[in-house]
């Protein structure tokens, strides 16, 4: 991962007009963090941002949004919001900009394109249109703590920007994995979400993952989800992973083809070797798991900072047994998941091979972890 290459996403509307309004952020004492995310997510669209704050101090959370690049927006003292927006307008103006898309609440993420759309039929100066999600109640669920999605991907053009703006509404930022994709991944990731993980070489799922990990844990948030890039996993259910994450104390939550009916649609082979290869993680880590495989997880960042990093090819089988061993708490939600997209090539051959490299994979947790 040292040689992994972090990049921001470029503008996601590519189309528009070269001219382009800026983002003006409405700052005040409790909203430092959310500001800050703010003003990275607009620079990463190619947006000029502002900001003031309400009672016109240089507030700490003005001064990190100046030191992130943002123009500070003299008010002195506002008497009320029509002052506040003629000060970002006035800015505007003298920036050169086309206009500028005010945000009151830094709490709610922008959409973007639909805020330009409310601009280019509003005039100079609009209020900014939030991302139609379940916000509040995943705010309440989740009790504050900064989520990320990190998604592994390898060939998942097509699929990934379905999946990005499917996970956006239930987290706070999204991290695609491209693990050295042939096709156009790169490219769409950079468009469509807010960081990207470039490695320069193919690493596996495994190591993909935990590259996803170290970024999240690097930028500091709580809870990190996983999951797939190619559409078999439904964001839906990251609210109910929260929530049993927050009601169990657990610390990490699996989806589970096998708390439903969706694992009776794999073939006879696959269902034998996830039954046999869970059963060996619930004797050996003390769990009790129903879909060991399943790439669908809620973890807390704490408990990943302390697991080392997995094997390439069996990843989940050596993460959840080590978080076991350790005494991590490991719950389960039902989830159904389709095979059709799965793309596993889990046929008798390769379930012939697994039980050495099983083994190996076993023992390296069970002595060195």
């Amino acid at each position: 991962m040292s040689n992994s290459k972090l990049s921001r996403s470029q503008p996601c509307s590519q189309d528009r007009e070269a001219e382009t309004p800026g983002i003006g952020i409405i700052a005040n004492e409790d909203n430092g963090e959310q500001v800050a995310r703010t003003v990275l997510r607009a620079n990463d669209r190619g947006y000029d941002v502002l900001v003031a704050s309400t009672d016109g101090s240089d507030s700490e959370a003005v001064e990190f949004a100046d030191q992130l690049g943002a123009t500070v927006v003299s008010t002195k003292e506002p008497k009320d919001a029509e002052d506040l927006k003629r000060g970002f307008e006035d800015t505007a103006k003298s920036l050169g900009l086309s206009g500028i898309i005010l945000q009151s609440s830094a709490k709610s993420r922008i959409d973007y394109d639909r805020s330009r759309d409310e601009l280019d039929d509003a005039g100079f100066s609009v209020e900014a249109v939030p991302v139609d999600n379940s916000a509040t109640e995943l705010q309440s669920i989740s009790k504050g703590q900064s989520i990320a999605a990190i998604i592994p991907a390898y060939n998942e053009a097509d699929s990934l920007p379905e999946v990005i703006t499917a996970t956006a509404p239930y987290v706070d930022d999204v991290f695609v994995i491209d693990d050295a994709s042939t096709d156009d991944t790169e490219a769409v990731a950079r468009e469509h979400a807010d960081e990207v993980v470039s490695l320069p070489k193919n690493m596996g799922v495994g190591g993909a993952v935990d590259t996803g990990y170290r970024a999240a844990i690097r930028s500091g948030y709580d809870i990190v989800i996983q999951i797939d890039g190619d559409g078999q996993h439904d964001p839906s259910y990251i609210p109910k992973m929260l929530e049993t994450m927050e009601d169990r104390d657990a610390d990490m939550v699996i989806g589970s083809r096998w708390l439903n009916d969706s694992y009776q649609d794999y073939s006879l082979v696959r269902r034998m070797g996830i039954k046999f290869f869970t059963a060996e993680v619930n004797v050996l880590g003390g769990v009790d798991i129903t879909d060991v495989t399943s790439g669908f997880r809620a973890y807390r960042a704490s408990m990943l900072d302390d697991l080392g990093r997995p094997a390439n090819s069996h990843w989940a089988l050596e993460q959840t047994l080590e978080a076991g061993r350790k005494e991590y708490i490991v719950e389960e939600i039902s989830v159904p998941m389709p095979p059709d997209t799965d793309g596993s090539q889990f046929d008798i051959e390769t379930f012939a091979k697994y039980p050495p490299r099983m083994m190996l994979t076993t023992l390296k947790t069970l002595l060195l972890r």
